[in-house]
Parts: structure tokens; sequence; C-alpha cells
């Protein structure tokens, strides 16, 4: 299915933050690795890609052996080689680590050679041969897309509900455009769904039309892939001025769609984890003079990634450390700062700390609530909460249910969803076809 995405997008004006190697260069990085016989950087991996083995195939210029063996285990190891935080997985465990020698660069070995493949229009898997069986899969973002792919390898028929209009979940709506823009998103999810028989309905909210039952009647399983819900926000004063907004909202907004930002200067993002880390260095990005990252905590204990700040104070972000906002201000309908108070050791509020950071735009990135309605009541799903509880399998407790991603596993990255919506397709096929073992694919 072809997903139309205006040419105006704001994400446009950003350009590739680590550029793509070419042939020379990622034959150079692929003749230092040391081919590990048991590679660390395979078990830091989520999805397991055998990383010694793809990048020796392109030491030997078999780019089309090496773009194989990635996708084997991560049919969007194109994507992942962009969006995976590297430094603290396959990277950050390279043995060279321990020589006090730069590791190899995996990431971008894996896109020189996915990308190539796409380029080339490289088929790899087909459709197993029909089992009468049908699976359901809610959500039309990594988890769901690639459960579907390995049933479709079974011989399954599958259909995803997405309810918004456009496909691929966060890759495509949340993803930094620093690391891949949304067309580039649809493209990989297009591909995938060129096996064939992979059935995609959007703006259909499962628990509302179809209801989880209907689904049960109709198909032999179901698979949850959603993501989370809303932007979560700190109810304070003034939260309802143009101008304060939910930060993955802003994110969906300005990767899918113009912004006008005409005469706004400054921007505050409000939170210390990875959307945040996104969020400011997006704000420049688009053209803010002025960004700063307010967090209640101290900067080397916020949650998101280091390295990921480190590039955003490089670009002019500001911190401001132990702040706490208390009000949004505004002028005529519009956010034009945030009250805040300064925080002690033990994040109380300092006496005569009061102080505004001006603000044109406000974001909010404390993170998201999660969309758990759907799964309410259905008799064997337990939840804790935050997330569905399952097994390492994906499977919950009532019959035939299935759940991976955000929804299952709380808000990790792009390539655990992928892992366990693949988990999850090898377990849905044991279930289906009654045996503890999985036919080969």
């Amino acid at each position: 299915m072809a997903t139309q995405l205006p040419e105006d997008r704001a994400e446009s004006v950003f350009e590739d933050y680590k550029p793509a190697y070419n042939a020379l260069q990622a034959t150079a990085e692929a003749n230092r690795c040391l081919y590990c016989l048991d590679a660390p950087c395979i078990t830091a991996c989520p999805t397991a890609i055998n990383i010694p083995e793809f990048i020796r195939k392109i030491s030997t210029g078999n780019v089309k052996g090496s773009a194989k063996t990635i996708f084997e285990s991560n049919i969007l190891g194109m994507s992942c080689a962009r969006v995976c935080p590297v430094e603290v997985l396959c990277v950050g465990d390279c043995v060279y680590n321990e020589m006090d020698r730069p590791p190899i660069e995996i990431g971008k070995l894996q896109r020189y050679a996915t990308d190539i493949a796409f380029e080339k229009g490289w088929k790899f898997f087909e459709a197993g041969a029909p089992t009468g069986k049908r699976v359901a899969l809610i959500g039309a973002g990594p988890a769901s897309l690639s459960a579907a792919h390995r049933l479709r390898r079974f011989g399954h028929a599958v259909t995803i509900y997405e309810k918004r209009d456009v496909i691929g979940g966060l890759n495509t709506t949340g993803v930094a455009p620093y690391k891949m823009k949304a067309d580039r998103s649809i493209e990989e999810v297009e591909w995938l769904l060129s096996i064939g028989g992979i059935e995609i309905h959007t703006g259909k909210e499962v628990g509302v039309a179809p209801t989880v039952a209907e689904l049960e009647e109709r198909f032999d399983a179901v698979f949850f892939g959603i993501g989370l819900g809303p932007d979560k926000h700190l109810g304070l004063p003034g939260e309802d001025l143009d101008g304060v907004l939910g930060a993955v909202d802003f994110i969906e907004q300005m990767k899918l769609q113009a912004l006008d930002l005409q005469g706004a200067s400054r921007a505050v993002v409000v939170g210390g984890g990875n959307t945040a880390i996104d969020a400011v260095r997006e704000a420049v990005g688009v053209g803010f003079k002025h960004v700063t990252m307010a967090y209640r905590g101290d900067e080397k204990k916020m949650s998101g990634y280091q390295h990921e700040w480190k590039a955003g104070k490089l670009e002019g972000v500001l911190g401001a450390w132990r702040t706490q906002p208390i009000e949004y201000v505004g002028k005529d309908g519009h956010v034009i700062g945030v009250r805040c108070v300064k925080l002690d050791a033990d994040k109380k509020p300092i006496e005569g700390t009061e102080h505004v950071l001006p603000a044109d735009l406000v974001l909010v990135a404390i993170g998201q609530s999660k969309l758990l309605d759907a799964l309410n009541n259905l008799e064997g799903v337990e939840m804790d909460g935050k997330k569905v509880t399952v097994d390492k399998h994906g499977a919950t407790g009532r019959p035939g249910v299935y759940a991976g991603g955000d929804l299952a596993n709380g808000a990790k990255e792009v390539v655990n969803a992928v892992a366990e919506g693949r988990d999850a397709a090898e377990a849905i096929h044991r279930y289906l076809m009654g045996t503890e073992e999985a036919a080969d694919a």
C-alpha cells in the first residue's frame, strides 16, 4: 500500500547525523573486524544478528549475502541500522573497547548492506504454503510488522489493524529525523509487505471497531503490538495555552507536516529522557535559536543516553538542572515562558529561587500513557498497571492472545519490538500448528 506524505514536511530540513559509508569505507571497516567466535556484539543485539558473519561477507564483497544474514534475524534491519543506540548495544560491547581501540562501526556497516539491498530491490523471503490459519495484529509498528512477516513465511494469513492513517508506528511518526525520516520508514514497510498476503486496515481502532471479541471470533490468534498512548502532562496552570504541547505530539507533527514557526525563537523542553533529548535537538534543527532542557534531576543522572545529550550540547542546547516547572506563563492565549523553581538534592523546592524561562514553545517529555483499554477485563490477561504481562514468547495468560513491543516491555527500543514480534510469531505458529517445534520458515 502506498502512503503519500507532504513534500514540505518540517523534518525535511534535517540531514543524516551519521553519514552512510561508501564501498571503500565499508570494506576497510569490515576488514578491521576480528570475527570473534563468541562475539559479545551478538549477545548485545536484541535480535541476535550474526554480526561477525554479515561483516565478513561485506569484506569479501558478498553484500547480498550480508543483507540476507541481517534480515534473517531482523526484518527491519534497515531502520534499526539507523535508529538503534548501538553505542550501548552491539558497538558498546565490541571487544575493541577492551583494547582501547575504536570499536567496529556495526550500525554503519549494517546500514551499508541493507541500503544496497533496498536500492537493488533484492527479495530474500517468500510466503509459506497456506495453512488456513488467520492471525490479527493490532498496530502497524515494528512489533506487528516483524510478527506479520514471520507469520507469512510460515504460511498464515495475517491482517493488521492500525488506528492512524500512516503505517510504520514510531519509525514513521516518532524517530528523530536526523536518524531516519518518515518516508524512509514507509519505504521499508512497503518492502516488507512485498512478501504478499499481509492485509492492512488503517483508521481502525481496535476495542472500538472492531472489538477484541470480534477479532477472537474471526481469527485463530491475536497479537497486540500497539505502542504507547498520549503524552503525559504535569497538570500545571496554563497547560491549555497555545504552544504547550506533548513532545511526542510535536515530533509527529514535525515529521508528517509543515510547521508555521514564524517569529518563534525560544523553546523549553521539560524532561530528561531520550524523547526530551530528541525534542531539543529537533527544536534546534527546525530553527529555534535558544533551546533549553529543564530537568528536575542532575545532568549525570538523566535517563536519556549521554552520547545523545552530548550531541545536543554541541548543537547549542542548554540544560537547566534541578529545575521544576510550576506554571506556564502566557500572553494573549499563547505561552511566553515557564515559571520554575530550583530543587535541592532531595528534589525539594528551594525558597526564593522562582524564575521564568522564556519560551515560544514548550514541549513536555515526561513519558506517555499506556494503551491498555483494549485488553482490560479480558480473562487471562494480566497487567501490572504499566504493561501487559507476557512470557518470554509473548504469550499472555489467554490462549491465542500475544503481545510485544512497548505494550509489553514498557517502552524499549525499536530493535526490542522487532525481536519480540518475531519471537511471538514463532510462538503463535507453534500454537496454531499444535506443536512445540516451529517448522523452518
